[in-house]
């Protein structure tokens, strides 16, 4: 299925990656990146426009061009109900987490909730589990879509293809920290929009409009399929293919699930996720991130034109690869035996659109992976630092914790890049139902945690944490069954070997159970243990985020009274003193050690106490401008009642 592009394309492709990388690089002229504020946070002066842009893209990545455009070749409409779910969440996450998050001072989820409940087990959890899930889905996840179009156009070795994609990505990601990435992600969504949007016209004007579709992908199968339909019966497009509500028992995205379970793994992705919220902590302040979590809403509004309907229009237009059933057939077509739904978006490319036209469509495909893997790097690189290694190391200097921020960028790519084989292996031809599960099989307990812990103050520390290490249990034994039998393939004729927990209760059922059981464990130790004082709950609970005085740390949570305390070294501001005298190539040297490093060799101390208290007020402000806080409460409500009206339009 290699296609060749022409000399315009590769030109095209070239020219694009050159001026991402220079964006990224200019950024990194333009910010302080030797403390943690200005690497991990952007300096926390980011507006609203980059902030939206960058929240968006994050979430969108070749994720979107290859898995979401893949299941709607599969099973039609019912995906985009994923979408415009998250309007509703996106708004919850501006409106309800975010000033919770500010006002606490915190820089990273896991430290949230060190400072909610107390001690250091929690925060050590959250980041491997965060770090975990990033591994099996978000890096190998976008690393995989990137790999299908490298070797749809150029024949690549799988590993080949990572390398060349990865490369660039490392190199403003590493060097520049969130400002490179945000401002590379607000060009790269441009890109995507007006390339998807491109896509989506030309290929709605060749299949010959939405009814056209309609008509001609309830028939969208290959010939073999149409003539023994009860042998591939799952090569056949489903009858409730138009339809986003779904029977809660045969439905391949059931609307119980899709309702109640989905919510859950939204809230997690969209308000608990160091990925998501790290972009809104960068905004100057919650009047910015109100409107850049508005802004990433209603790009949602554009999922079903831009990834949905060209995916099933690639079906129309490419039945014979697309919608293959035979094992033999598919493997020969897209070396997968388990389908090749997800070639549908790549194929439409390369095959509909003029010479130069594909090559700036594939650069905002990339875009997509680019944007996403920087921001994931981005905030892997803050939790182990941040999280972890500061466990380890408390007095750790600014340049120490700048280099190993750095240096964890490549040691998660290279576990990445090992977990792609059984990725490869797990996802069934459906990719975006892999990434959904491995969410319901890691993120429900932190997500109940954060839910109970942001509105019941009586949630305390034993009950947060063994709740969530009894629902990581149930969710790693639920994935352990998935690992170990996969569905049978279509058109094999082999019994389906997996035990009914995992072939009769979808992955979004088993989130509600889970959802239940965590929620019971952590309602009755609370109850049998003792709750955190109100002084200990200042400005973090939403009850609380009003409060003027910050939270008072318990003895094990103090910290040493330095200047290189966790709180304080996120505010320091590093000001230069007069060089020593060396030699130019000792001057050339120094500074380039410095500006890959994100260091200052020739630093004074940082700020006085008095510059410490007004930097971290002005941190941990939510106040808004009354004139501000109605447009955009305005602005949420349009936006939510526009989506409720989709949502019954597609019923």
């Amino acid at each position: 299925m290699t296609e060749v592009l022409a000399w315009e394309d590769y030109l095209t492709i070239v020219l694009y990656f050159a001026v991402v990388l220079a964006v990224g690089l200019w950024s990194t002229f333009t910010q302080n990146r030797g403390t943690t504020l200005g690497y991990f946070l952007a300096g926390r002066n980011m507006l609203w426009f980059p902030v939206g842009a960058s929240v968006y893209s994050s979430n969108v990545g070749a994720i979107m061009f290859v898995g979401l455009a893949g299941t709607a070749a599969a099973s039609g409409i019912a995906v985009t109900i994923y979408e415009w779910h998250a309007v509703f969440i996106i708004i919850s996450l501006g409106w309800i987490f975010v000033p919770v998050y500010i006002a606490s001072g915190s820089f990273t989820i896991p430290e949230y909730l060190k400072m909610r409940f107390g001690g250091k087990r929690i925060r050590v959890l959250t980041s491997v589990m965060l770090l975990v899930q990033y591994i099996t889905r978000n890096i190998s996840g976008e690393i995989y879509c990137g790999v299908v179009f490298m070797q749809l156009i150029l024949g690549w070795n799988i590993y080949i293809s990572v390398c060349a994609i990865l490369t660039v990505v490392a190199i403003y990601t590493v060097i520049g920290g969130l400002r490179a990435v945000i401002f590379t992600d607000t060009l790269q969504t441009f890109v995507m929009i007006a390339g998807a949007i491109t896509v989506s016209i030309i290929s709605m004007i060749k299949v010959g409009g939405l009814e056209a579709l309609e008509a001609k992908y309830m028939h969208a199968a290959t010939n073999y399929t149409l003539a023994n339909q009860s042998f591939y019966a799952c090569g056949m497009p489903r009858e409730d293919s138009f339809h986003i509500f779904r029977h809660p028992v045969t439905g391949d995205i059931p609307w119980t699930g899709s309702t109640f379970g989905l919510t859950v793994l939204a809230l997690f992705v969209w308000c608990q996720d160091q990925l998501i919220v790290q972009r809104c902590l960068a905004a100057k302040n919650i009047t910015h991130a109100k409107g850049g979590t508005l802004f990433a809403a209603s790009l949602k509004f554009l999922s079903l034109p831009m990834f949905v309907l060209p995916g099933m229009v690639s079906r129309v237009l490419f039945t014979d690869e697309v919608a293959c059933a035979s094992p033999e057939h598919c493997e020969s077509v897209c070396q997968s035996s388990t389908g090749c739904t997800n070639t549908a978006y790549p194929l439409l490319i390369l095959r509909i659109l003029p010479i130069g036209m594909r090559g700036l469509m594939l650069a905002a495909l990339m875009a997509g992976m680019m944007s996403t893997l920087t921001s994931v790097f981005n905030s892997s690189s803050s939790i182990i630092t941040l999280d972890l290694w500061t466990q380890f190391r408390k007095h750790a200097s600014q340049s120490e914790l700048m280099i190993v921020g750095r240096v964890t960028v490549f040691a998660m790519i290279i576990i990445s890049i090992l977990w792609l084989p059984i990725l490869q292996a797990q996802q069934g031809g459906v990719l975006w139902f892999y990434l959904a599960a491995i969410v319901a099989y890691l993120a429900v307990p932190w997500c109940v945690a954060f839910i109970l812990g942001l509105f019941w103050k009586r949630l305390t520390e034993p009950a947060a944490f063994y709740g969530m290490a009894v629902g990581l249990i149930v969710g790693i034994s639920r994935m352990g069954m998935d690992l170990v039998a996969t569905p049978p393939t279509c058109g094999s004729g082999e019994p389906d070997m997996r035990l009914d927990l995992s072939s009769k209760v979808d992955f979004l059922h088993f989130t509600i159970i889970n959802t239940i059981i965590c929620t019971i464990v952590m309602v009755i130790i609370s109850l049998f243990t003792r709750a955190r004082s109100e002084k200990q709950l200042r400005r973090l609970t939403w009850w609380t985020r009003h409060d003027i005085d910050d939270p008072e740390l318990s003895d094990d949570e103090t910290e040493p009274e330095d200047d290189n305390s966790p709180k304080d070294r996120h505010l320091e501001i590093e000001t230069g003193l007069e060089p020593i005298e060396l030699s130019v190539a000792s001057r050339c040297t120094h500074a380039f050690y410095d500006w890959i490093c994100g260091v200052n060799s020739n630093k004074s101390d940082g700020p006085s106490a008095e510059e410490r208290t007004a930097i971290r007020a002005r941190m941990t402000s939510i106040k808004e401008s009354p004139r501000a806080k109605c447009l955009l409460n305005v602005g949420a409500c349009v936006l939510m009642t526009a989506i409720t009206f989709l949502f019954g339009y597609f019923a």
